[in-house]
């Protein structure tokens, strides 16, 4: 295992780079600062709006070639800059979504001056059109009701329901409140499972994460605890202390995938079973066959006006045929 891997430096990461081969990294996960002015320990976070997308554009730049051409990338943002920041990133690779993070931010207080802000983005981008992604990793499972409910033959055995659904774009998770035992003293830490259905989607298992930003570390626990390897960077010492030491604690145990379903999974049906299989009213399904040989009321109309036809010329013909008879007789 190269000496890189499994490792968070204390370094700036536009310095530090160079420590990581080109067309090593399965994933690019970041949350960067956002430059609103947040207090890291440092300046990162405080410069002025062009200063702060001419720096971006310079990490950007500098970590894109450790990506693999499969590899994708995940970058946080807010609404202010994430429109310029998803152009430097359109202009380079793929996009592939805008993810909308609910922080489920309660209805009181913000604002009284314009609309109060509950979410972040988070922009979903790939190397090439053979990027790698997992969606059987993420589904959410259908609860027994809701597979009960689907429960015509059509159904049965079918992918989506028996996994789950895919995730939307939309994701609604509680941010970290203080009494949140997965808290740490980080002004902007996110939650674990929004980075791990990232991390399960979108970097193969025994692949390699990239965090040019760790902070807490969120990314490398959620590495570790999903079976996958990490490197990172991050100029505060004391976000890396916080980072070792939840990675030595049980919140980074390794974790199995638990998101399949709780029963066994249903075979799917053969057409012909599917013809014998009993439909909604409990009877079975007849074949277009059977069904094409019952009298539809149009059919019997019809059928009544070609009988009363051919009755009408075998009564027309009797009566010229009796009339013929008695002429003779009359002759």
């Amino acid at each position: 295992m190269p000496k890189y891997v499994d490792q968070i430096f204390n370094e700036d990461a536009l310095q530090a780079l160079h420590r990581i081969p080109d067309a090593s990294v399965d994933l690019i996960l970041t949350d960067p600062p956002y430059g609103l002015g947040k207090d890291y320990g440092n300046n990162s976070d405080k410069q002025e709006a062009r200063e702060y997308l001419a720096w971006t554009e310079r990490w950007i730049d500098a970590v894109l070639p450790k990506l693999k051409p499969d590899g994708s990338l995940y970058i946080f943002l807010t609404w202010r800059y994430s429109p310029e920041i998803f152009v430097m990133l359109k202009q380079r690779m793929t996009m592939i979504n805008e993810i909308i993070w609910d922080r489920r931010v309660p209805s009181m207080g913000g604002s009284t001056r314009s609309f109060t802000s509950v979410h972040d983005t988070a922009g979903f981008f790939a190397n090439s059109k053979k990027y790698y992604f997992d969606l059987d990793a993420v589904r959410i499972p259908y609860d027994a009701e809701t597979k009960k409910a689907r429960s015509r033959s059509i159904f049965v055995g079918a992918k989506w329901l028996e996994l789950g659904y895919n995730p939307k774009d939309l994701w609604s998770a509680s941010r970290l409140h203080k009494e949140n035992p997965e808290r740490v003293d980080h002004p902007t830490q996110k939650p674990l499972e929004i980075i791990e259905r990232m991390v399960l989607a979108s970097c193969p298992e025994g692949g390699l994460i990239l965090d040019p930003f760790m902070g807490s570390g969120t990314t490398a626990v959620a590495a570790r605890r999903r079976g996958r390897h990490f490197v990172g960077f991050e100029l505060n010492p004391d976000y890396c202390q916080i980072a070792e030491n939840r990675l030595a604690s049980s919140e980074a145990t390794l974790q199995i995938l638990n998101n399949q379903p709780s029963e066994p999974v249903r075979e799917k049906l053969a057409p012909s079973e599917l013809m014998a299989a009993p439909t909604r009213r409990g009877r079975p399904a007849q074949k277009k066959q059977e069904q094409s040989s019952v009298k539809t009321p149009a059919s019997l109309r019809t059928e009544k006006m070609q009988n009363t036809g051919s009755q009408g010329i075998e009564t027309k013909q009797t009566e010229i045929e009796m009339q013929t008879s008695l002429w003779s007789e009359n002759i």
